[in-house]
């Protein structure tokens, strides 16, 4: 019965939005995709990957056509069947309820973790801004304090978070996009002399690469996870899928260049600020004032679409009877207030635990990280060989279409990105799914 009631609310889209009405467009979807991707993983990556050298810059074209082909497959997937719920639903629909329960849990596990990490980021470029305001008491007011603001936000409805998503977005682009474009004219080439400084072998590095290099990729899917609530989703979504990557991409290898030109490695790898040193030098001390403020802006956008994302995907699995119904429930303004605010509160748990914790936490928080990454990867693979069969189940039955090309180099892009993860991340986010378990069992037997 959860199939079919799931079906029918995807293939009856368009009569939905003409009764009820729906708030996302082009624009909002593409400004969700870029402000996702385009967050604390982007502006903090040239001094992660620094200690590679010019092979960071490969790595990021590489994993960038590797992405691209990941977008490719969710757009072909969202113009098969439009469904909320985004890489949950679609491993749903090609793979049925225990793998679907487990990448809904993963990725909604994945995406409430990684808010701190973006919130500290936040609190990072406001003591840059404000130095005088620097203290560990500080640091947990202004983390908390732009989670629960978002959080406000997106409670108010999706339209508003859509508003939202575009105004931060296309405005945090404009600094970023200077850097990586004015930068190139005044870059530093003997700056690139070394192809792979670290040490290790170009197989070995180029698998540290990865997770550092995905994890600023995370959220190309983020389109087709409001499906609801998206404007002619068969069209809109395939298209704010592919634009946004292309764009983030684009971003990502322009503005390391430019970076690296700009700052000497050695300076670079105990840098905490990459686009604010790049912009010292292009500009002055204004420069760097300016990415510090659009630094500000990009992690409170990204605080805001992944917020809604982290709504969405356990409503979807409630509606289809895998996760408690509470997350399901929506508000008078037509969001799930409640499991957003769940999601919120175990977020929020997370940083009140690193401030009561040892001085080591921090190695636990590297390790969040890793892990998110290593959640957000495992749907993508399960998602990538999908297309086939999420075709077969939209035509209700009937011979499954073979695999692309493209949809196998997304598969094999994924996998090896799980690989880089390394062994901790990927031990831990093992655990992390079999928790999970006893929840699907409690449903089943409800069910």
């Amino acid at each position: 019965m959860a199939m079919l009631s799931s079906r029918h609310s995807a293939s009856d889209g368009n009569t939905e939005s003409r009764v009820t009405g729906k708030s996302l467009g082009l624009a909002a979807c593409t400004a969700i995709v870029v402000g996702n991707m385009v967050g604390s993983g982007f502006y903090l990556s040239p001094a992660a990957v620094a200690p590679y050298g010019t092979l960071a810059i490969l790595a990021w074209i590489v994993m960038g056509a590797g992405a691209i082909c990941l977008g490719l497959t969710f757009a072909k997937l969202a113009r098969l069947v439009p469904a909320t719920g985004g890489p949950y639903a679609y491993t749903w629909m090609a793979y049925g309820d225990f793998p679907g329960f487990l990448i809904a849990w993963g990725y909604w596990i994945s995406i409430w973790t990684s808010l701190p990490v973006i919130a500290i980021a936040f609190a990072g470029a406001v003591f840059d801004l404000f130095p005088e305001l620097r203290n560990r008491a500080m640091a947990v007011v202004l983390t908390l304090g732009a989670i629960w603001a978002v959080v406000f936000i997106n409670l108010r409805g999706v339209k508003e978070a859509g508003m939202f998503a575009e105004i931060t977005t296309y405005s945090k682009l404009i600094p970023f996009a200077a850097i990586a474009l004015i930068g190139l004219f005044f870059i530093d080439t003997s700056h690139f002399s070394e192809l792979n400084p670290s040490g290790k072998s170009l197989l070995g590095a180029s698998a540290a690469l990865a997770p550092l290099t995905m994890f600023a990729f995370l959220g190309l899917e983020s389109a087709t996870v409001p499906a609801g609530d998206v404007i002619n989703p068969k069209r809109t979504i395939p298209r704010s899928t592919v634009l946004g990557i292309v764009i983030a991409a684009l971003l990502y290898v322009l503005g390391t260049i430019a970076v690296f030109g700009l700052v000497p490695r050695e300076q670079l790898i105990h840098s905490v600020a990459p686009f604010s040193d790049a912009a010292r030098v292009l500009w002055g001390s204004w420069g760097a004032t300016v990415i510090s403020i659009a630094v500000i802006v990009s992690a409170v956008g990204a605080l805001n679409g992944w917020t809604l994302l982290m709504g969405q995907v356990p409503m979807a699995a409630a509606r289809d009877g895998l996760f408690p119904a509470v997350f399901g429930r929506l508000s008078d303004r037509g969001v799930p207030a409640i499991g957003i605010a769940i999601s919120a509160i175990l977020a929020t748990l997370l940083i009140l635990s690193q401030v009561a914790g040892p001085p080591g936490f921090s190695s636990f928080y590297t390790l969040i990280v890793g892990l998110s990454t290593m959640a957000a990867v495992v749907p993508y693979a399960f998602c990538a060989l999908a297309t086939g069969l999420v075709a077969a189940y939209a035509a209700d039955g009937g011979p499954v279409p073979r695999l692309t090309l493209v949809e196998v180099i997304a598969f094999i892009f994924s996998v090896f990105t799980l690989y880089g993860c390394g062994a901790e991340p990927v031990l831990y986010g093992l655990i992390m799914l079999i928790l999970g378990i006893p929840v699907y069992v409690w449903q089943r037997r409800r069910r």
